[in-house]
């Protein structure tokens, strides 16, 4: 599990995960589980944990961050920038294609049936992957109350970061209470200041697009559906983008690959070509490479402080919570008759029978039972 990874083999792991990574970051994150932990063993169940923890505690788009740590862990800095853009990288190419078919043809084509079956799928994958991941987070009676309090807080719709940090806040405070000593918290707050100079490359557009985009990327925590309320106000209200397209926008987002912030991929491109699409997808990632190179240094020095770790500890429940939470809403929305039925249960059976098996064999499974079964 120690040591570096070629960077071939890094790149090559995440660019299959970003062609086949459907299902929004819970599912990202339970495929990268699959693959790193339980089928190559890179790393443990607890460093992925860890890392797990550490991600939700920053802005950006968790699953793309959550790629990155992953190549910084095994790679270093070639790492980091090479599992970040290859698991970007085929979602953003994608969502170009779309975005140039939307402006030629001004609709989107019909994969409804593939996304049918697809989801079902999913949500097995999540389940297979959040099962070693909760067993190793459950340490201790506390935990378990912390993780459950979590799950019942994250359905109630309590936002996530809230929960993050409260979980987290509470160990540390407990902690205390408990070891009855004075010590120093000593924190770390990342700030970053940006600083473009307005040059003849970037026109008004593309730089207002950049700005937008990039305040975006380094604020923005929660879901794909937080994304988009910014949007709204930012585009929408301001009179660059019309409700009808970041509709579309949203739709493309569901059923493409990859993190749903290559929607941005195609805003840009509506707003401005080929350049503003370029321009806007560069800014709204940019912060998450940004964040992670900062806080993987402190990840060792949190584990070897006693306070810090069992604070990492419940931010790793919180973490494990929160996505069983979304993989419950998930299922709600998505298994709602026998065919769906079907498909997850028969995915499920695999997930846990074959627990090597390829990640894009259950996607392209499901995809294909979806298609057979949706014309019925």
């Amino acid at each position: 599990m120690e040591g570096k990874i070629p960077i071939k083999k890094i790149a090559q792991l995440f660019l299959k995960l970003g062609f086949i990574g459907f299902g929004g970051p819970a599912a990202h994150i339970a495929m990268m589980q699959r693959e790193v932990v339980a089928k190559r063993k890179w790393l443990s169940e607890q460093h992925f944990l860890d890392l797990l923890g550490a991600t939700n505690l920053i802005p950006g788009p968790n699953s793309t961050e959550m790629a990155i740590h992953i190549g910084y862990d095994k790679g270093g800095w070639k790492g980091l920038l090479v599992a970040g853009m290859c698991f970007i990288l085929p979602a953003v190419f994608i969502t170009g294609i779309f975005a140039w078919l939307y402006r030629q043809y001004g609709q989107l084509p019909e994969i409804q049936p593939f996304i049918y079956g697809i989801k079902p799928a999913i949500i097995a994958i999540i389940i297979g992957a959040i099962f070693p991941l909760a067993k190793k987070s459950i340490k201790s009676i506390v935990l378990a109350f912390i993780g459950i309090a979590v799950l019942f807080l994250s359905l109630l719709g309590i936002s996530e970061i809230y929960l993050m940090f409260g979980a987290g806040l509470f160990a540390l405070g407990l902690f205390y209470i408990q070891n009855y000593k004075n010590s120093t918290l000593q924190s770390f707050v990342p700030v970053l200041f940006f600083q473009i100079a307005n040059g003849h490359l970037l026109s008004e557009t593309n730089a207002r697009l950049f700005w937008i985009f990039l305040k975006i990327g380094a604020v923005l925590y929660g879901s794909g559906y937080v994304l988009f309320a910014f949007l709204d106000t930012e585009l929408v209200a301001n009179g660059l983008l019309t409700r009808q397209q970041l509709m579309d926008a949203i739709a493309v987002g569901q059923f493409t690959p990859g993190p749903v912030f290559s929607s941005v991929t195609f805003i840009g491109y509506q707003i401005n070509g080929l350049s503003g699409a370029v321009i806007s997808t560069i800014a709204i990632f940019l912060p998450s490479f940004v964040l992670v190179a900062l806080l993987k240094p402190l990840m060792k020095k949190m584990r070897n402080s006693k306070s810090l770790s069992a604070s990492l500890d419940a931010v790793n429940i919180a973490s494990v919570a929160i996505i069983i939470a979304v993989c419950f809403t998930m299922g709600k929305e998505t298994i709602i008759d026998w065919k769906t039925i079907s498909i997850a249960l028969i995915s499920v059976v695999v997930v846990f029978k074959f627990k090597t098996i390829n990640s894009a064999f259950i996607v392209l499974g499901g995809a294909l039972l979806g298609y057979l079964l949706y014309q019925f």
